[in-house]
């Protein structure tokens, strides 16, 4: 049980350092978990791998499939300006959730597919639309990112 408690640890202050250190954190993220191409490993018995993306000048990171990995995107969701959650019916998470989030001026920020019911997003501060699609059933929300903490946007679909 220890063991799990500080690879989360070490996973969670990995995907702090990328966020921390913008572009090049991925590459000290991997460095400090002896991972590489920005791939963060917990090597529990979930065998989660977080992998930080990044488009433009937007990083991110996607996922929350087992309950390791799950705990570790909460442990940093904090740190990240914007924290998406997507549920279902029963608060059931959900993955292949269609993201898209665009600027003031309607400019594409981000297009990405989250690989699981967190998605984590580095974005300069402004106010931004996310449009949210699972199973063809789509969802607008505006959000403020700040300067300092972080904006949590949750998305629900009421479909199986």
């Amino acid at each position: 049980m220890k063991t799990h408690s500080i690879k989360r640890i070490a996973v969670a202050s990995a995907l702090a350092a990328a966020f921390t250190f913008g572009p090049t954190g991925s590459a000290f993220a991997a460095r400090a978990t002896g991972a590489a191409g920005g791939i963060v490993t917990d090597s529990s018995s979930a065998g989660s791998v977080l992998q930080i993306q990044q488009q433009g000048d937007v990083s991110y990171v996607s996922g929350g499939v087992g309950q390791d990995e799950s705990k570790a995107l909460e442990d940093v969701r904090s740190h990240w300006p914007l924290s998406m959650q997507f549920t279902g019916p029963s608060s059931d998470f959900l993955a292949d959730v269609h993201v898209q989030i665009v600027d003031v001026h309607n400019n594409e920020v981000l297009r990405a597919d989250s690989q699981g019911p967190f998605m984590l997003v580095k974005l300069r501060p402004g106010r931004y639309t996310v449009h949210a699609s699972y199973k063809n059933r789509n969802q607008t929300k505006t959000v403020n990112v700040a300067s300092k903490g972080s904006t949590q946007a949750a998305f629900y679909w009421n479909v199986e």
